[in-house]
């Protein structure tokens, strides 16, 4: 019987991951399942791009594993039983379950509300496509002088803010940080970002909690009234409460606990890569759900259950945070390199070129996504205990 290997998720580090693994395991032992809500490949990092009116290349997740041996199985994640190894899905052919011998979880994460009054019922995200898609068309039929307001100051809601200024200076774009906005960029960063907001025409509150979200207004926590026909939360991020239903071991935040090999602590068949990992970065400190971590993650998972299924030494891949790339509308960005610390070096770079060399980066992530298995290898790896044509157990 084949090795049974079933990703969950085909974002940023599922997708990337199912790749790698057809690219370098046998056919001829292993089968391969990709489980996903959505038909296509949703650019998570362009999400704020799509909300404001522009159009991205939609990559259907069929054509992109068409050739590869990696079976897509539409459906939704309803739970995971660690025990027995399965996953139970729904979807449009209903109920199911999927048997594994090896998980790679790979949810993702979604927006986190934070308990917030009014935020699941009035305010707008861009961590989905679904949720983006809404975004647009509210704001499509948001008049000259309508009011946006979006709430958190990091990286995702920075990114918004000036993307839908610059796009659409018809509207009056505001955002509330809980802290100094761009406190963490090293100073001439800090001062790129304030030029940049001051000449979207960007307004900032700083030190502003939202307490509460209203139909066409946010309420801060000293009472203070701040007008929104649109509020974007943007406020962190959380995954979805399945791995801690599952009995998997999970840190507060709900993540899986994994090893340096990205291993779950508590189930050895399971690994996790991207936001649902909580994965010790070089510093010692929990690496953050970011792009940038779904990369190193998944290479390191990908590695680690290559090597385990061949009888190979595990390597390690750098699981290092080197910084931040933050566009600022499509002409402008901030790349602020970080040291080991997670602190801003001194050195950045700003303006165009930083703009291009962010539109390069997602333009390889996604061309990497729709060539998974490129430079594929003639001879792929065979398992250490694999079948051979006979039905003998050989060793490969």
């Amino acid at each position: 019987m084949k090795h049974r290997i079933v990703v969950l998720g085909a974002g940023y580090a599922g997708a990337f991951a199912a790749g790698n693994l057809a690219r370098r395991l046998s056919p001829a032992d292993t089968e391969i399942t990709v489980v996903n809500a959505v038909p296509d490949f949703v650019e998570r990092m362009r999400l704020h791009q799509l909300a404001i009116g522009q159009d991205l290349a939609v990559r259907e997740l069929a054509d992109v594993f068409a050739g590869t041996g990696v079976r897509l199985r539409l459906a939704r994640v309803t739970g995971v039983d660690p025990e027995r190894r399965t996953v139970a899905v729904t979807g449009e052919d209903g109920d199911g379950e999927l048997a594994y011998d090896t998980l790679l979880y790979a949810l993702g994460s979604c927006v986190a509300h934070h308990g917030v009054p009014g935020v699941a019922e009035y305010a707008f995200d861009v961590t989905g496509r679904s949720s983006a898609l809404r975004l647009r068309e509210r704001l499509d039929n948001l008049g000259k002088g309508g009011t946006v307001l979006v709430v958190g100051e990091g990286l995702t809601g920075i990114e918004t803010a000036t993307e839908f200024a610059e796009s659409r200076p018809d509207l009056s774009v505001a955002l509330a940080a809980r802290g100094k906005l761009g406190a963490w960029l090293s100073p001439k960063a800090h001062r790129h970002l304030l030029q940049a907001f001051d000449r979207l025409g960007i307004t900032v509150h700083e030190h502003t909690g939202i307490e509460a979200v209203e139909p066409t207004r946010a309420i801060a926590a000293d009472g203070t009234s701040i007008p929104a026909d649109v509020t974007v939360w943007s406020a962190g991020f959380a995954v979805h409460p399945i791995a801690a239903a599952s009995g998997l071991e999970v840190a507060e935040t709900g993540q899986i606990v994994v090893d340096r090999t990205m291993r779950s602590v508590s189930h050895p068949d399971v690994y996790a890569a991207g936001d649902c990992a909580y994965a010790m970065g070089a510093n010692g400190r929990p690496l953050p759900m970011s792009c940038a971590s779904a990369g190193f993650t998944n290479m390191q998972a990908t590695a680690a259950i290559i090597a385990r299924l061949t009888g190979s030494e595990v390597p390690t891949t750098a699981l290092k945070y080197y910084g931040n790339h933050i566009s600022l509308g499509r002409r402008d960005a901030i790349f602020q390199m970080v040291d080991g610390n997670v602190r801003s070096k001194s050195w950045y770079l700003g303006g165009r070129t930083a703009a291009r060399l962010k539109s390069g980066v997602l333009k390889g992530a996604g061309w990497g996504i729709a060539h998974p298995t490129f430079c594929m290898p003639k001879r792929r790896r065979r398992l250490a205990t694999a079948p051979d044509r006979a039905g003998v157990r050989v060793a490969a």
